[in-house]
């Protein structure tokens, strides 16, 4: 029986091993799905669970329930010898397997991307999974408890202030959303005290966002009216953008910014873009900045029993040829779910036509449009290139989040629904500890299993 191995769970990865498990129900073809976890992780959902709005669980979905006819494997790759067809992998408990395979589809996705400034590695946080959102929510919490308790004014206001670096996709909505996560907390706290609370009352002591990037603009990526309409609702909520500014050391007390400023803030959370994994780049096959090179059709050359999709790959993009370099080649495709879910229904399709099952095709992207949520009612998006913003937007937003979501979606509205209608909670869970969320997400074995403790 051959078998074709999936490995990792992302969007691209989740999306493969749905359509091949559709594809190929009544063929003698065995798909494994190799992931450290359990679930399929609904990222751009993600920064509402930092902020309070949906319960952890709720942007996490079952790779059992929802891949019926797939054989889950607990582990993470950490090689692939091409010439015996084997993926080598550690599982949660830190034991070595290893995986036979017909197909490959590597769909590793993307870690942290880092930058050399002194003192982020020790002093930031990423935001790139489950655990670095539940610590970042359980912080912000702490942070306003603790300064609605100091006695002193300056630390009072340092706990009060977050920095979030990067105003793409990812840190624009965590500055969204935390902003009115710490309103609503400060609302909570800032309740008559005794004599000795009075420094939290002080104007000075309000909660301080500060969006910072070395971009022209937030959302750099995007469409422009995008761009505007989330400047617009970011600022008339308060939140600082620092445009063309970047850190240029982070510290225990705070951070400098490289035009001399220092800010002082116990909350650096890093979101500055990603890179793909590094597993990639150590097979030996040519990359492109980091990417495994593939085919239009998502096949490795010189390895076509090898498919790669999503993030970690450098699919090109027919839809836009390379301008000025006379190659007649095509640019790469972002990084983004978008092209990551639609290049997972292609490996698909391509891995089953190689198995003799259909006809294989290039991967072809048809833009429609994103959609950015700013909490509350407020969102942007230009769904096909209609420019939306506010409440409009908000609406369209949440139900494209539920029409892609693969699983969750009455337990997701049911939140979205309780948000409206309750305060958030204001506690404490204490299930992730800072150690157990290092920026650097691809090196650490404590990043892969979180579970383990620090090393020397």
């Amino acid at each position: 029986m051959p078998r074709v191995v999936v490995v990792g769970a992302g969007f691209a990865g989740h999306r493969t091993a749905r359509t091949l498990s559709r594809l190929l129900a009544r063929e003698r073809v065995e798909i494994v799905l190799l992931n450290p976890t359990d679930y399929f992780l609904y990222l751009p959902l993600l920064p509402q669970v930092s902020a309070g709005v949906l319960e952890p669980r709720r942007v996490t979905v079952s790779l059992v329930h929802t891949l019926p006819r797939v054989r889950l494997v607990l582990g993470e790759a950490t090689d692939v010898d091409l010439s015996q067809r084997r993926v080598h992998y550690t599982d949660p408990e830190g034991g070595p397997g290893e995986l036979a395979y017909d197909r490959l589809v590597l769909a590793v996705g993307s870690v942290n991307k880092l930058l050399p400034v002194p003192g982020v590695s020790e002093h930031a946080h990423g935001f790139r999974g489950l655990p670095e959102a539940l610590f970042l929510r359980d912080h912000i919490t702490r942070q306003t408890e603790l300064a609605a308790s100091a006695g002193e004014a300056g630390e009072c206001a340092a706990r009060c202030t977050f920095v979030v670096v990067g105003a793409g996709y990812t840190g624009t909505e965590v500055a969204a959303q935390g902003k009115l996560f710490t309103d609503a907390l400060h609302s909570q706290m800032a309740r008559p005290r005794p004599p000795q609370s009075t420094a939290w009352r002080s104007p000075d002591t309000r909660p301080r966002w500060l969006l910072l990037d070395i971009a022209p603009r937030v959302l750099p990526g995007l469409d422009p009216r995008l761009s505007r309409t989330a400047d617009r609702v970011l600022r008339g909520r308060g939140v600082e953008i620092r445009t063309r500014t970047s850190v240029k050391e982070a510290t225990p007390e705070g951070v400098w910014l490289d035009n001399g400023e220092f800010v002082a803030t116990r909350t650096l959370v890093w979101c500055v873009g990603v890179r793909p994994d590094p597993l990639v780049a150590d097979l030996g096959l040519p990359v492109d900045r980091g990417r495994l090179c593939v085919t239009p059709r998502l096949d490795v050359p010189g390895h076509p029993e090898v498919f790669a999709c999503g993030d970690a790959a450098a699919v090109p993009d027919l839809t836009r040829p390379r301008s000025g370099n006379g190659d007649g080649g095509f640019e790469l495709t972002p990084m983004t779910a978008q092209h990551a879910t639609r290049q997972g229904d292609v490996a698909a399709r391509n891995v089953a036509a190689s198995l003799g099952h259909g006809t294989a095709r290039a991967y072809r992207h048809h833009d429609l449009g994103f959609a950015v949520d700013l909490g509350g009612v407020q969102a942007a998006a230009n769904p096909l290139g209609v420019p939306l913003s506010g409440p409009l937007a908000g609406a369209v937003t949440r139900g494209y989040h539920l029409a892609a979501m693969p699983g969750n979606r009455v337990r997701v509205a049911a939140d979205w629904l309780l948000d409206t209608a309750l305060p958030r909670q204001a506690v404490q869970l204490g299930l992730v500890h800072p150690w157990s969320v290092p920026l650097d997400t691809a090196s650490p074995e404590l990043a892969r299993f979180p579970g383990a403790p620090p090393t020397e």
